[in-house]
């Protein structure tokens, strides 16, 4: 017998006979199914745990058709499955047994240990994740998952037990298949289809993320020990929000937060629809915290290395030839031709400031934040270099997935020309453009390198479908970028690009400018000239994000927001940020020649009818960019 099992087993407990078994004590029960402690006699009395369900199926072909399911699941081999000892009926009651030295139950172990750790309860479900995914492979569902179906061992790993306990298809009075939370509440799935297959994955994907909010917040969701009945009363089919509150026993880390409630979301679309999705969300942020050779970051930084940032847009090799077969040409002028292209771009930037170069041809230099610097310090050979190092357009992407990275491009270079055009007077014009620039590269990089959970992270981030003409409501409302990337990756999209920044070797002072100001932090007047630049940046971004990402319907009190933000530290009124975006909409149109001039103090003012344009021209003017807008893929 276990340590744990002999303080938690009164010695007067009522015991009763099944079969061989002496059941002992009542370990868990749900509307389902039931687990009880037990002594076999056959076997030394050692304990067993016995887990049947609540209702027997009734019949010789029922009681079959549960033994053919309960035998195929306990076949299945993996770490983060209980092993199955036996399956067996007695007075036909069926039942599975597993050796009780496979663990106790986690209602059990949070009996001995109430404030279990973070980390601890984030691993748990991963386990349960890890399980439940081969399982779901092998279209094995679980039906039930509780907590007293999940066993944690002495060097607190846990498992997953009970496979094919619940009633299964073909039983003859079970109930027909539940439809899950993402279909219609009125549907009935047929028994044994493979829709009500993958419906009864999805409900052990929600268990679980209905197991991992009750673990955090100390008390069961909705107060209801019995996970099935507390999804049943979840919006959307029920009334009931199962949400983390602010206030919790331990404080979580906003990552985890938003894996948590993307788990258990009110709105189904939201939710992660397989156990490998969630499991690579609760994956991602665990790798982040503990620096462990995995996850996104160092997924990424693997991919940098190997097979590059960005892949050069069609046509580069012949613009590189062109603009550097004349030696005569101005290395400002070189630089503002090969400046569209932003693999080019950061490829000479990453030459440049990497440790190796800095340790000698630019020593005490600080970083490299212009073109043509790079081109005058690389000369027109070190540029061919760069060029000939690029993969070619669309490298390893699909056709829709080139899209969706030339449309990011396309924002991404929008974005630069309008900080080039709202920089105050002395600030150089492609520095300002590159740190606008660069606050994109995460973006750029989860779009090329992380195609497929990009569009997940993109789909999040939409409202729901609302009556043409009415707006969102809250519930209707889609996650912010930041809370749709931890759900997906576990991460931010900051870190993504900060991470690659620091790989290139630039230093503390640029990561700094590269980094977005937050939505809602206060804009306050500058320390310096970082400050000063990041500001600039985030502004531009800011408004070029309201234009292409947001509903037409929001663009102008966006906009708006931008502005009074923004108006105290760079003197912005609205006219003269409309006045930027079309002076940053034509320089995108004449093919990423720079902003002509930038606002000043000793320049005039834009003309009021120039920055007084209707909303919707401005909107229209940035199609190219606007052109993002996902369509209707399977967002995990």
């Amino acid at each position: 017998m276990t340590t744990a099992s002999s303080r938690l087993l009164s010695p007067l407990a009522p015991t009763r006979a099944f079969g061989r078994f002496t059941l002992r004590r009542l370990l868990g029960k749900s509307e389902a199914t039931m687990t009880w402690l037990a002594t076999d006699a056959n076997s030394a009395e050692l304990e067993t745990m016995l887990t049947m369900p609540r209702l027997p199926p009734i019949g010789g072909p029922a009681i079959a058709a549960w033994l053919l399911a309960a035998r195929r699941a306990a076949r299945l081999d993996h770490p983060s499955l209980a092993a199955v000892a036996e399956c067996g009926v007695h007075e036909q009651w069926p039942f599975v047994a597993v050796d009780r030295r496979a663990g106790v139950t986690l209602d059990e172990w949070l009996l001995l240990h109430p404030q279990a750790p973070i980390e601890d309860v984030a691993l748990w479900i991963v386990s349960a994740l890890r399980g439940l995914a081969f399982a779901h492979d092998a279209a094995c569902a679980h039906g039930d998952v509780q907590l007293h179906h999940l066993l944690v061992n002495d060097r607190g790993q846990l498992a997953v037990m009970a496979l094919g306990v619940a009633p299964v298809a073909g039983a003859s009075n079970a109930s027909p298949a539940r439809s899950t939370a993402f279909g219609d509440a009125t549907t009935i799935l047929p028994q044994g289809s493979l829709q009500a297959q993958r419906a009864a994955a999805e409900r052990d994907v929600l268990a679980c993320g209905v197991i991992l909010h009750g673990l955090l917040t100390g008390q069961p969701a909705l107060g209801l020990a019995d996970v099935s009945l507390a999804m049943d009363r979840m919006a959307p089919h029920g009334r009931e929000h199962v949400r983390l509150p602010w206030t919790t026993p331990q404080p979580i880390p906003e990552a985890l937060r938003a894996i948590v409630n993307r788990s258990t979301s009110a709105q189904s679309r939201l939710r992660y629809r397989s156990a490998r999705t969630f499991l690579g969300a609760l994956d991602g942020w665990r790798e982040a915290i503990t620096g462990e050779d995995g996850g996104p970051v160092a997924l990424l930084l693997d991919r940098l290395r190997t097979v590059g940032h960005l892949p050069a847009l069609p046509g580069l090799a012949a613009r590189v030839q062109r603009v550097t077969s004349l030696e005569s040409r101005r290395t400002d002028e070189i630089a503002r031709h090969l400046l569209p292209d932003m693999a080019l771009t950061f490829e000479l930037l990453r030459t440049l400031n990497s440790a190796q170069v800095q340790g000698t041809q630019v020593a005490g230099n600080g970083p490299v934040l212009t073109l043509r610097r790079v081109v005058a310090l690389v000369g027109v050979d070190g540029v061919r270099a760069a060029a000939n190092s690029l993969r070619a357009w669309p490298g390893p992407l699909d056709e829709t997935g080139a899209r969706a990275l030339h449309a990011v491009i396309d924002r991404v270079r929008l974005s630069g020309h309008a900080a080039e055009a709202l920089r105050p007077a002395g600030y150089d014009a492609e520095v300002v453009y590159l740190v606008a620039v660069l606050q994109n590269l995460g973006r750029l990089l989860l779009r090329y390198h992380f195609a497929e959970e990009a569009e997940q992270i993109q789909q999040l981030m939409q409202p729901a479908a609302t009556v043409a003409g009415e707006p969102a409501s809250a519930d209707q409302a889609g996650m912010s970028e930041e809370a749709a990337a931890y759900a997906v990756l576990g991460v931010d999209v900051e870190t993504l690009g900060s991470a690659a920044a620091r790989h290139w070797g630039l230093g503390d002072e640029v990561l700094h400018m590269i980094r977005r100001l937050g939505s809602d932090a206060p804009v306050r007047k500058p320390d310096g000239d970082a400050d000063m630049l990041r500001i600039v940046a985030s502004a531009a971004n800011e408004a070029v994000d309201a234009l292409a990402l947001l509903p037409a319907s929001r663009v102008a009190g966006a906009l708006a927001n931008v502005a009074h933000r923004y108006a105290r530290v760079l003197r912005l009124e609205l006219k003269a940020l409309h006045a930027a975006l079309e002076e940053a909409r034509e320089a995108l149109r004449d093919g990423g020649k720079t902003a002509a001039v930038g606002r000043s103090a000793a320049a005039p003012a834009p003309s009021a009818g120039k920055a007084a344009g209707d909303l919707k021209g401005a909107a229209a003017t940035t199609e190219k960019v606007t052109s993002l807008t996902p369509g209707t893929g399977h967002n995990g």
